[in-house]
């Protein structure tokens, strides 16, 4: 398309301003719009192809503008006159020794957009100054190019709105200089201000004063010694015209620094951004969510109202907000906030405590991101899966500024097919301006906030482990009301013999003190768990733990120790809410618990321990009073809803029953944590198990040998005898011979392996002998064991130890 209009222009010596835009698949340059005085260049081609000699093709080809003083030009001219129009004045030829020339390259690396020309009668060339201008000009051309290209496919043939001109029609250019706040301004720039030239005394707080508040530090940070403004940095922002109009333009800048970096001038160009002009609704809708974010002192309030502001006045299916992290994204807002309504990689990466998204998985927005720029895209444009899905009808990508750099951004989606106009424009960036610098003060506001937040994800594990005989998934969900954490917390806990500890608890109060003893009272069921302590000493030491910590806060805890090979579960509850057990037949049900007091509340307390069996095919379910429990849902009544949901659900996908229990959640006075288990069982069968107590006599080892034997004959190992005995000589003979007190020894045969167990009242771990000598009449009963398993080890158990040995069995029917 071909669009030319005509009209004053006069830009740093520049009288003729031409733009052509690439096209048929980049092997031409197409005339998209010509302004000024067009008799300073007569005639432009309206095609000029890609491979051509001529100023435009050269400049579009290297990527570097072209700048042709009159001398230059009229060699040029000669060199290819096909290529280039006759210059006429008046009706008649000019001098060609008049005339200079600018061609500057529109976009860079995989958005090049076309060529920028500008022609004026400038006897000497342009000046180094004019150049950099020009220059500045012309990415803002590029920038208007950019914002419509996508409209076309291939994502590069740009076509204006209806009515709005590529090339900016009313702006001009200034020079500051820092030392002195000595601005030189062009009459253009005082025009769009307001400022009669005989008034601007040519000090820049005059034109600053012309600034709306909101957007000063965003103007202010143009110039800061850590932020310096790259070439062709871009900053919308607005002013208040002395008739009281309120008036978009956008600003162009480079920063020119000293040998030692110090900022010493800034050239920038003005142009006036009617396009971003917003209609009275607009105005409307822009100043409550200034009034309402001025009132926000969280990020996730911050977000929320960004979402709520965005999505019913765009008609919008999706809308994401996120703060920019190294490398990642971590999403504050997500409305419709189902898991399923968002692409795979949303989903993948879910986390309900914080979600967050790779940037690396997302390399459009990346680039977004880096340049700061809104990207509009239209149905069918060719992005990554993870931002098509979020907008197969329409995406715009909408970087928040503040402070000189990209603090996070905004995505909003649309289903059906989309076509953006220059209303949605200003809206989007107003919006981006707005909730950018919220942002940043919600962060500083909630500095505490942040602190205990960081400090609660450190503590809180990230990934699950993988257990043999079920699958395990955890959900949190912070607070929505008040600025504090909480200190919900939970584990998953692989202990010996197959065994796996899952723990829940809930540390009283929303604060950072919270959090720490919630990762103190973390950090010691797990080492009471790890140490082989039954469950209710597990939880009996870290209540009396607590009651001797200097803190008046007390905890919650839920306890389950489960067989994963016998499906046996022990649980003790201090305070907490029973487990939920939804059976293979569907029937749902809070196990019958007793339970003892919260920890921290009396040293002595007892805690008794419950056990039951579970069937493959059962749901564990133990939670935080936050999932059930609020200001307007009684406990009773929240946890009818639970069961329910679970008796609904299918047990198949375990994700996605942890999902449906949470995210129907909605404002939230308390956290919420939810651990799941779906209990399988083994796929071998329930493995044997014998006991033998050893007693001390002068024949121990041989009874315990004999026990042994025919132990292993009745369970059909037959190869496997003779190692296992001269295991069970060296483990009891250690045993017998180093320690006191009672000795027991256990034999457990699972699918593929068989376990010898001796468990003795000494806590000191057996150490092997660096070497032994020839001599030596002792040390060798380790490096047998050590040569005959598979493998071996020691762990602490309640006033001793368990010394354990394995070897490898290949069955009856090996």
């Amino acid at each position: 398309m071909r669009t030319v209009t005509r009209h004053r222009f006069a830009f740093c010596g520049a009288e003729l301003a031409a733009v052509y835009v690439v096209a048929d698949q980049d092997r031409e340059l197409h005339l998209a719009e010509l302004t000024g005085n067009r008799g300073v260049l007569y005639g432009l081609p309206a095609i000029l192809a890609v491979a051509g000699h001529s100023p435009a093709a050269n400049a579009f080809r290297s990527g570097r503008p072209l700048w042709l003083t009159p001398k230059e030009l009229a060699t040029f001219i000669e060199d290819d006159p096909h290529h280039f129009p006759t210059r006429i004045q008046d009706g008649a030829p000019t001098s060609p020794a008049k005339i200079s020339l600018g061609a500057l390259p529109l976009g860079h690396g995989d958005r090049e957009l076309g060529c920028l020309i500008v022609a004026g009668e400038v006897g000497e060339g342009f000046s180094a100054d004019d150049r950099s201008l020009l220059e500045l000009y012309a990415d803002q051309v590029a920038a208007g190019l950019e914002s419509v290209a996508a409209r076309f496919a291939g994502h590069k043939a740009p076509q204006a709105h209806l009515g709005q001109s590529l090339v900016p029609d009313q702006g001009g250019a200034f020079i500051l200089e820092l030392s002195t706040g000595r601005m030189e301004v062009h009459a253009h720039v005082l025009e769009l201000l307001g400022l009669p030239p005989e008034q601007f005394d040519g000090q820049v707080e005059s034109l600053l004063a012309c600034a709306v508040p909101d957007d000063m530090p965003a103007l202010m940070a143009v110039v800061e010694p850590d932020r310096l403004a790259a070439a062709g940095q871009q900053l919308a922002f607005r002013i208040r015209r002395p008739n009281g109009e309120l008036r978009w333009l956008g600003l162009r800048c480079r920063v020119e620094a000293d040998a030692g970096g110090t900022p010493q001038r800034v050239l920038g160009v003005v142009a006036d951004a009617t396009y971003l002009r917003p209609s009275a609704d607009e105005v409307s809708l822009v100043q409550r969510l200034s009034a309402t974010l001025a009132g926000a002192t969280t990020i996730r309030e911050v977000s929320r109202l960004a979402v709520a502001t965005l999505r019913e006045p765009l008609g919008a299916f999706r809308v994401a907000v996120g703060e920019l992290e190294p490398e990642r994204l971590i999403v504050t807002a997500l409305d419709p906030p189902e898991p399923d309504a968002w692409p795979e990689v949303w989903r993948s990466e879910w986390r309900s405590e914080w979600p967050d998204v790779s940037l690396a998985d997302l390399p459009t927005l990346q680039s977004a991101l880096r340049g700061g720029h809104m990207s509009l895209w239209p149905p069918g444009a060719a992005l990554e899966p993870g931002l098509l899905g979020v907008g197969p009808g329409g995406l715009a990508v909408l970087p928040l500024p503040a402070e000189g750099r990209m603090v996070g951004v905004c995505l909003v989606g649309w289903d059906a097919e989309h076509r953006f106009g220059p209303e949605e424009r200003s809206l989007l960036t107003a919006t981006a301006g707005l909730v950018g610098q919220a942002l940043v003060r919600a962060h500083a506001l909630d500095a505490g906030h942040e602190l205990a937040t960081m400090l609660q994800r450190s503590l809180l594990p990230r990934k699950l482990p993988e257990l043999p005989g079920g699958v395990a998934v955890a959900r949190y969900l912070p607070a929505t009301a008040g600025l504090e954490v909480g200190g919900d917390w939970y584990d998953v806990i692989p202990l010996s013999d197959g065994h796996v500890a899952f723990v829940i608890g809930d540390v009283q109060g929303h604060s950072a003190g919270a959090a720490t003893i919630m990762g103190q009272m973390r950090t010691a069921v797990r080492a009471y768990a790890v140490e082989g302590h039954p469950p209710d000493v597990v939880v009996a030491r870290a209540n009396r733990l607590l009651v001797g910590m200097e803190t008046d806060l007390f905890a919650t805890c839920g306890y389950v120790d489960l067989d994963m090979e016998e499906g046996i579960a022990r649980v003790v509850r201090a305070g907490h809410l029973p487990p939920i057990l939804r059976h293979p037949d569907g029937v749902t049900e809070e196990m019958t618990v007793e339970g003892g007091p919260p920890l921290g509340v009396l040293a002595e307390a007892e805690f008794p321990m419950t056990e039951v069996g579970l069937l493959p095919g059962t749901l564990l379910v133990l939670l935080t009073d936050g999932l059930v429990e609020s200001a307007r849902l009684p406990l009773e009544e929240g946890m009818r809803r639970v069961c329910d949901a679970l008796t609904r659900a299918d047990p198949v996908d375990a994700g996605g029953v942890a999902d449906e229990l949470v995210f129907g959640v909605g404002r939230r006075d308390d956290d919420v944590a939810l651990l799941l288990l779906r209990y399988d069982g083994t796929r071998g069968g329930r493995p044997l198990r014998s006991h033998w107590t050893v007693w001390r006599l002068p024949k121990a080892v041989l009874h315990a040998r004999r026990f042994t034997a025919r132990t292993l004959r009745s369970w059909g190992v037959v190869e496997e005898l003779d190692a296992a005995l001269l295991i069970v000589s060296e483990l009891v003979t250690n045993a017998v011979a180093h320690t006191q007190g009672e000795v027991g020894m256990d034999l457990t045969l699972s699918a593929d392996r068989l376990r010898i167990a001796v468990n003795d009242a000494s806590p000191r771990s057996p150490v092997k002998p660096v070497s032994v000598s020839w001599e030596s009449t002792g040390g060798r009963g380790l490096l047998i064991v050590e040569a005959t398993a598979m493998a071996w080890g020691s762990v602490p158990l309640s006033g001793g130890k368990q010394v354990w040995a394995e070897i490898p069995w290949r069955g009856a029917g090996g």
